[in-house]
């Protein structure tokens, strides 16, 4: 019974609400973990004891999440799995499964906010510019570093970006995101130059491979001719780390807080900047005023004749 709730739920998140594949992983991971210990497997048979979804109540809720504190798990971990099981319990109360959603009665562990990692206008502007462009994949890759910095795109976003979705006379991008949400993004010269000139490598990457594994549709492929991974683009961008003196524990989506940031620092309104970044609240978007005026501080700190 659990189960086939379960798999209805991820079909749920996958299909109707499209979710990139790596936050289905976790919340695979995490409600199967839940699954454990509310019904754990028998060693010899492999079967699990029937449970009523009826009977799980916040205290069973809290005690599971009693046992990975005491395994010493970090808070935003259990954050993490306490969420995935609101969420889940949310889709059967929706379902008429359940009445109520017990997880909601068990409070969030408090957690220290940590402000997003993001790069200063020259750092980025150099990371972006590390790629050789003499090279086909340095034509590529360069395209989707002044992307992600040009329009703040998650990555997971961007690797979904068709052909259709670009209109270069007008330079804007339609992006797909969370709960297939579409916005409309403009981006800049330099990022217009860059898919230009990655264009012609693109068509050499259909060319070479085979008919029926192309894809024709998708703006950013590999060598193979098939949609490029988010996983590949966070290795790409860990390479050019390596050679980019200075740089540390980057992430790809830096640089998307960088595009906000940024944007925050000159003058943009929060709100527009939440529009473009596709935050369904503003309170997820104002973590960036923190940072900003972090900046401010350090200012006046080092500028201040009375600081």
């Amino acid at each position: 019974m659990i189960e086939q709730l379960l798999t209805q739920f991820f079909e749920h998140l996958r299909y109707e609400r499209n979710v990139s594949e790596h936050t289905l992983r976790n919340y695979m991971s995490d409600l199967l973990q839940f699954l454990d210990y509310i019904a754990p497997q028998d060693a010899q048979t492999g079967n699990r004891r029937e449970v009523d979804i009826k009977q799980i109540d916040h205290i069973t809720i809290r005690e599971w999440l009693s046992t990975l504190h005491a395994a010493q798990k970090k808070k935003t971990s259990v954050a993490r799995k306490l969420a995935a099981l609101r969420t889940f319990f949310q889709f059967l109360v929706r379902e008429g499964v359940v009445e109520l959603n017990p997880a909601k009665l068990v409070s969030t562990p408090r957690l220290e906010k940590k402000l997003p990692v993001h790069l200063s206008v020259e750092d980025a502007i150099r990371f972006i510019e590390t790629p050789d462009t003499e090279t086909d994949l340095g034509k590529r890759d360069r395209a989707i570093l002044e992307l992600l910095y040009g329009t703040g795109v998650r990555v997971s976003e961007l690797t979904k970006l068709d052909m259709s979705d670009i209109d270069f006379k007008e330079k804007l991008i339609r992006v797909t995101g969370k709960r297939r949400k579409q916005r409309i993004v403009p981006f800049g010269d330099p990022a217009l130059h860059a898919l230009l000139n990655y264009l012609t490598v693109r068509n050499a990457f259909l060319q070479s491979a085979p008919m029926d594994e192309r894809d024709t549709q998708a703006v950013f492929l590999n060598y193979q001719g098939t949609r490029i991974t988010t996983r590949s683009v966070g290795r790409m961008v860990d390479k050019y780390i390596t050679q980019c003196a200075g740089l540390h524990n980057i992430s790809p989506h830096a640089l998307r807080h960088s595009f906000a940031t940024h944007l925050l620092d000159s003058g943009a309104d929060l709100r527009d900047i939440q529009e473009l970044l596709g935050h369904a609240r503003l309170s997820t978007t104002q973590i960036y005023t923190h940072v900003s005026m972090e900046k401010l501080i350090e200012v006046y700190d080092k500028t201040h004749p009375k600081a």
